[in-house]
């Protein structure tokens, strides 16, 4: 198994782990069609956006994708460089699960957001996403609001 950081020679493994990932987290028809808009804005995201994604391959095969992306804020006294990261996409194919894979996933994300100067990591959590984020270190918030379109 090789776990490593993705470069943009890996967008066609990013894509197809994340097009897969969001089927089975949103129920999806497995022959759902995505929309070309969505589809290239995803790929371009990958290929242009303030993110790092990591792969976990078992030759040719994904066994797992996540990806952190990045966004500077106006700075605070809690945040004082304003840089903080959003761990998403966490995902690892059904059988490759309970080895170790999404934390090690994770952990190195971790670990590259810290060296990027964020001093504050959010994400948007399934319930069967939970206890590996527990596991962690992340504790459940309840500071934020949130307005959507």
């Amino acid at each position: 198994m090789e776990i490593r950081i993705a470069t943009n020679d890996d967008i066609e493994y990013m894509m197809s782990s994340r097009l897969e990932m969001l089927k089975e987290v949103n129920s999806l028809d497995p022959d759902y069609q995505y929309s070309q808009s969505f589809v290239e804005n995803s790929r371009s995201f990958f290929l242009d956006g303030q993110q790092t994604t990591v792969l976990a391959l078992d030759g040719d095969r994904i066994a797992g994708c996540a990806t952190m992306c990045y966004i500077t804020l106006m700075p605070t006294f809690s945040h004082p460089t304003g840089k903080r990261a959003h761990l998403m996409n966490v995902y690892t194919a059904k059988d490759y699960r309970r080895q170790g894979i999404g934390m090690k996933m994770v952990s190195m994300l971790i670990d590259e957001a810290w060296n990027k100067g964020a001093t504050e990591i959010s994400l948007d959590a399934t319930e069967d996403g939970r206890a590996l984020y527990a596991k962690c270190g992340f504790t459940y918030s309840n500071e934020c609001m949130v307005l959507v379109k």
